[in-house]
């Protein structure tokens, strides 16, 4: 049989396709991972290592905080030096301090590198988006985000069953020795399969950057921190306060910037404010959920870390079958309805979740609430980043996706910053019967904070996603394309 160019063509850009989103995928879920991975091995932590309540906070606040305050600098270095060199500066990092996270021979050395794998996290997380992005033509993106968004949406619920699974069949130190392989097994095939691209942008924003980092240090800290140390406490007004004024700030800033790192203009885009708001509350929502409820089946229910874990396999599984279907479906049909969908499905979940919550609540109620929980994420991680990366030019998407990003994490933060409040507010750890009455309200608070973003998505513009800029991207002048690669940028195929 006769193979023409067209079929080697064809069968090169899907190869160079796979490893790209091999590549990305796996080096996404392992920052995402580790937001919530270690909550199961604290206990295991404590006995080892020391420390009382605050140190052991700060195992899981020290990662969050900096992945959060850094995400927008990620992006920027990406786009200012080469999206694949700083992809691989970031992923050595990261693997780099999670051996020293296994090796720390205390709880205060483990907190120091926590906060460096989260500096790793940020510089990765923004730019796996963007160089999946430029290996996909816009006409495909839906279903190539949908294995992606399944992929992301599983590192974050999943965190807690991965996290128990080692803790009680190995130690907690293997929970970070697992970063290990991976990273060094992902560095050369980054360098092998991934290609260089740039943003326009000659140099930095110091200024922009200086005041984005604070504003979101502050208001993170303050939101991390707001529970234990109390919300009235000096120290955290002033966090909250100060993150907030350096936050008007940076908005001042790069509204007048030459060169800004996020353009605000962007936000007079419905599409842009919309899906961004709908991430924070979607987050907000779930991470503060997954947080208690992971809580309630080891606590309330006497579920072993590992079979808690499996217990929420219908929550943590469903994106890996459902979110490339919902991105195929957005390449179609456009993606606003499909994710305003998807928001309602979880806080539906969410409510009859808490409808049904008691001290003895059989599996078989909670399943169903787990299903649509498990969906209707699934629902939202895909489409979500086709109609962000859509609303925007190709040389802004490196700065849309570490906004995203970024807001997403504070999202996280204060879901379970705010659900922590709400359940302290009403309820106690012990007995079993104080947690099912703290756990409830913050269970409603959840709901509603995915129920406010679904109606955030109506705002944005609903259409099927379009080829915004057909221009190839800027390349590095001293990498060589594959040619695959070579024949996809002259073809006006990628979207960087």
């Amino acid at each position: 049989m006769m193979t023409t160019k067209g079929d080697v063509d064809s069968e090169g850009r899907t190869g160079s396709l796979f490893w790209v989103l091999v590549v990305t995928g796996l080096a996404g879920f392992m920052a995402m991972l580790d937001n919530l991975v270690v909550i199961t091995a604290l206990p295991s932590i404590s006995r080892d290592l020391g420390g009382g309540i605050e140190e052991l906070e700060w195992t899981v606040s020290a990662y969050t905080l900096t992945f959060a305050v850094l995400l927008m600098l990620g992006a920027s270095l990406g786009d200012r030096y080469g999206r694949r060199r700083m992809f691989i500066v970031g992923l050595s990092l990261f693997t780099v301090a999670s051996a020293a996270a296994a090796l720390a021979p205390g709880i205060h050395e483990l907190i120091a590198v926590r906060a460096v794998q989260g500096v790793g996290a940020a510089i990765v997380m923004p730019l796996t988006l963007t160089l999946l992005i430029t290996a996909v033509p816009a006409r495909s993106r839906g279903v190539v985000l949908g294995v992606w968004g399944g992929v992301n949406g599983l590192a974050i619920a999943a965190g807690p069953l991965i996290g128990g699974s080692i803790v009680q069949h190995i130690s907690w130190n293997w929970i970070f020795w697992l970063n290990v392989p991976i990273g060094v097994l992902l560095i050369p095939l980054a360098v092998w399969k991934l290609t260089e691209s740039r943003g326009p942008n000659a140099r930095l924003d110091g200024p922009g950057t200086i005041l984005a980092s604070l504003a979101l240090f502050g208001v993170a800290y303050g939101i991390i921190r707001g529970n234990a140390d109390g919300w009235t406490n000096p120290l955290i007004l002033t966090a909250l306060g100060g993150g907030g004024l350096l936050l008007v700030a940076f908005v001042a800033w790069e509204m007048h910037a030459r060169e800004p790192m996020l353009p605000m203009r962007l936000f007079r885009n419905r599409t842009f404010s919309g899906v961004n708001a709908a991430s924070l509350l979607m987050a907000l929502g779930n991470f503060g959920a997954i947080f208690l409820l992971t809580q309630f089946l080891q606590s309330v229910q006497g579920y072993s870390p590992l079979e808690a874990g499996l217990r929420m396999l219908p929550w943590t599984g469903a994106p890996i079958v459902v979110a490339p279907l919902a991105g195929m479906l957005s390449d179609r049909i456009g993606g606003r309805s499909i994710v305003a969908v998807g928001l309602v499905l979880q806080g539906v979940g969410l409510g009859w979740w808490a409808s049904v919550a008691t001290t003895d609540v059989s599996y078989g109620a909670q399943l169903l609430p787990m299903i649509l929980n498990g969906v209707g994420m699934a629902m939202f991680y895909a489409p979500v980043a086709n109609m962000l990366m859509g609303s925007v030019h190709p040389e802004e998407q490196g700065v849309a996706s570490g906004a995203n990003n970024a807001l997403r994490e504070i999202g996280g933060a204060l879901g379970v910053a705010v659900l922590g409040a709400v359940f302290s507010a009403h309820g106690a750890t012990i007995p079993a019967d104080r947690f099912v009455d703290g756990l409830v309200p913050a269970l409603w608070v959840g709901a509603g904070a995915t129920l406010i973003g679904a109606v955030a998505m109506l705002f944005a513009q609903g259409g099927k996603p379009r080829d915004i800029d057909q221009t190839p991207m800027e390349t590095s002048a001293d990498v060589e394309f594959d040619p695959a690669a070579r024949d996809m940028v002259a073809t006006g195929a990628v979207v960087s």
